[in-house]
């Protein structure tokens, strides 16, 4: 079982890395390479004249190969250790008869740890692009741990849980929400505001993305050693 669960984490874990290292690549990082030019100042929107134009294009990625491994071996071990645990969660969930594991349920599976991990938390703290400054990281930290497990419990609830026992999912899922996550007091940054949207936008999407694919191959790679 042990041996199972480790080589499906890490088979399903490798793919789904190198996927969204390649979305982040054509999307993200050129997004996030524009941003570090207004958080440098090489760029600036609102300048001293007043005028809400500025410069748009992202530069080119350049020759920082070692920063664009490191970008891909993160994305790798990010999605094994997900795998990991979402397998884990699998496989006790399949144990206990609540459901039996498929591809196409791996998708459902992969879907549902987008939200809890990546859109739930994003709703109160969305991706912050360089030159956007946030609240406390500690406050903001502690909201997203409370966030991702309320959430992952929440949907688990509501997907296996029968009766009116389910409600509590519901309320699991709203509750971070409504306290709400840590915020300044007032508006920061030097980065125009398309821009940050255009990074949560494309950040949120590649996460879709990866987590679809590493449900799917959890599923796939998981079924095919049985």
């Amino acid at each position: 079982m042990s041996q199972k669960l480790l080589t499906s984490a890490v088979f399903a874990g490798l793919a789904a890395g190198l996927i969204v290292a390649a979305l982040q690549f054509y999307f993200v990082i050129p997004t996030l390479l524009e941003g570090e030019l207004f958080e440098g100042g090489t760029r600036v929107h609102f300048g001293a004249d007043g005028s809400p134009q500025s410069e748009r294009g992202a530069p080119g990625l350049g020759g920082e190969w070692g920063r664009h491994l490191m970008t891909v071996g993160f994305n790798i071990v990010t999605y094994v250790g997900f795998g990991f645990l979402m397998l884990a969660v699998m496989a006790l969930t399949e144990m206990k008869g609540f459901t039996t594991i498929t591809a196409r349920q791996g998708i459902i599976w992969g879907l549902c740890g987008f939200i809890a991990i990546q859109l739930a938390p994003a709703i109160g703290l969305p991706p912050v692009l360089p030159g956007t400054i946030g609240a406390e990281v500690e406050a903001r930290q502690a909201w997203w741990l409370g966030t991702l497990i309320a959430s992952g419990l929440g949907l688990w609830m509501i997907a296996f849980v029968r009766g009116p026992l389910a409600l509590l999912g519901v309320a699991l899922l709203a509750a971070p929400q409504l306290i709400g996550a840590p915020r300044l007091d007032t508006y920061w940054g030097v980065a125009p505001p398309e821009l940050a949207a255009q990074f949560v936008t494309y950040s949120l999407g590649a996460a879709a993305v990866g987590w679809t694919c590493l449900g799917f191959f959890c599923a796939y790679f998981w079924t095919r050693e049985a």
